[in-house]
């Protein structure tokens, strides 16, 4: 075994896999810039802190189950003039993380909100933090399921284990008075615990109408709203209109 080898198979018992794994090209290049032995020194500190960074976002990117992939960068501020791109830019810092604080976005279908759900999403996994993306309707039975199996409180703790939940489009189907008690559960154990990132095509005030039940739905808008930034997005539908331009 080389000397390469050697120091390489240390690395790897020190659990610095990117090291070792580029350390030869490491030193080619070391030699060849005639860098400083403090400056090598840095170089491969930041090369295995790249490499442990691309593989957490990697991981949490897998984990998160995005649908699809849409960064912030490709949405059109020009067609959806009911928000800025300044104000979606003042959420980056990710205070409302930290604060844990929700983000809810209200508006018709069409006009961008899975996107700026997502957008923001990926943002947030680069940062480092965890997410989780659900439907509201995978969501809903993923809990009545767990609630069938007896493991409700298991799988709420399993869903706090994430910074931010992302629920997307709530309010476009009836939900059981079941599915309505195991949605309260949820957002009650998030509550000043976690963040929500929520899409609704329903105005807070028919919220009452669709829970089919006031003693249902004001507790649970009260504890979304109580901390949270709500954007109101409109006009008409992007995907339609891209059909019919095209």
């Amino acid at each position: 075994m080389s000397r390469l080898e050697q120091t390489q198979s240390q690395y790897r018992s020190l659990r610095l896999s990117a090291t070792a794994g580029h350390l030869g090209e490491l030193l080619a290049q070391a030699e060849a810039n005639e860098l400083s032995y403090l400056e090598l020194a840095r170089q491969i500190a930041e090369h295995e802190l790249a490499e442990r960074t691309r593989r957490r976002i990697d991981r949490h990117l897998k984990q998160a189950q995005l649908p699809a992939h849409k960064p912030l960068e490709a949405f059109d501020y020009r067609h959806q003039t009911t928000i800025t791109k300044r104000q979606v830019s003042a959420l980056l810092d990710f205070g409302f993380i930290d604060e844990r604080q929700n983000l809810v976005f209200i508006g018709p279908p069409g006009v961008g909100k899975t996107h700026l759900a997502i957008g923001i999403a990926l943002k947030a996994i680069e940062a480092g933090y965890k997410v989780l993306f659900r439907t509201a309707l995978a969501l809903v039975e993923d809990l009545e399921l767990a609630e069938m199996k007896g493991e409700l409180k298991k799988r709420l703790r399993q869903l706090g284990k994430y910074d931010v939940l992302v629920i997307d489009e709530l309010g476009y189907l009836p939900m059981t008075r079941q599915a309505r008690y195991n949605l309260f559960q949820l957002i009650n154990s998030l509550y000043e615990y976690r963040s929500i990132i929520l899409t609704t095509n329903k105005d807070f005030s028919n919220w009452g109408a669709f829970f089919h039940d006031d003693a249902v739905a004001v507790p649970i808008i009260d504890r979304v709203i109580h901390h949270s930034h709500i954007f109101m997005l409109g006009g008409e539908s992007y995907r339609l209109k891209q059909k019919t331009t095209s």
